[in-house]
């Protein structure tokens, strides 16, 4: 039982089917800019996703918005128990996260949607391409600065307009 048969490695977990007809997973970090909540991108990406699901490995989707998402992948026949959703809190629980998932081989795409990344952001992502064992994605909302200005422009709260009340 301990003579090795062949030049097969001995873990199994390093063992490769070679038969297998599935498409090679594309690896790398790919980054769209979107206008649409990647609403766009997510359509084009469908039916790709739809072949890596049938693989048996995670799709990850990293804080997707409200923009019907599920339906979308439902409509391309993605499998949905292949999809996997992750919500974080910050920017750098998302980039962590996507880390993990792209790094962890047991995923085969990774779809993260973030604020635009700065310069040392778009870095780290660069040095986790090289060691990625999925296809990953970021689709980066381009109007986020708008929002965030409007936002700070319309909510500027004097303290004297404060009216603060206790219910009892």
């Amino acid at each position: 039982m301990n003579t090795l048969l062949g030049n097969a490695p001995r873990h199994p977990g390093l063992w490769v089917d070679m038969t297998s007809t599935t498409a090679p997973v594309k690896q790398g970090i790919e980054t769209k800019k979107s206008a649409n909540q990647g609403l766009t991108e997510l359509t084009q990406l469908c039916s790709h996703l739809a072949i890596l699901s049938q693989q048996g490995r995670w799709i990850v989707l990293i804080n997707p918005p409200h923009i019907g998402y599920k339906q979308i992948l439902a409509n391309a026949n993605v499998r949905m128990d292949r999809v996997l959703l992750v919500h974080t809190k910050d920017e750098v629980e998302t980039l962590w996260a996507m880390e993990k998932a792209l790094t962890s081989g047991t995923s085969s795409a990774v779809i993260t949607w973030t604020t635009p990344l700065d310069a040392r952001d778009n870095r780290r992502i660069q040095l986790v391409a090289k060691s990625a064992l999925a296809q990953g994605v970021i689709i980066e909302d381009v109007n986020t600065h708008l929002h965030d200005e409007h936002m700070g422009a319309n909510t500027s709260v004097t303290p004297t307009s404060l009216n603060l009340s206790a219910f009892h």
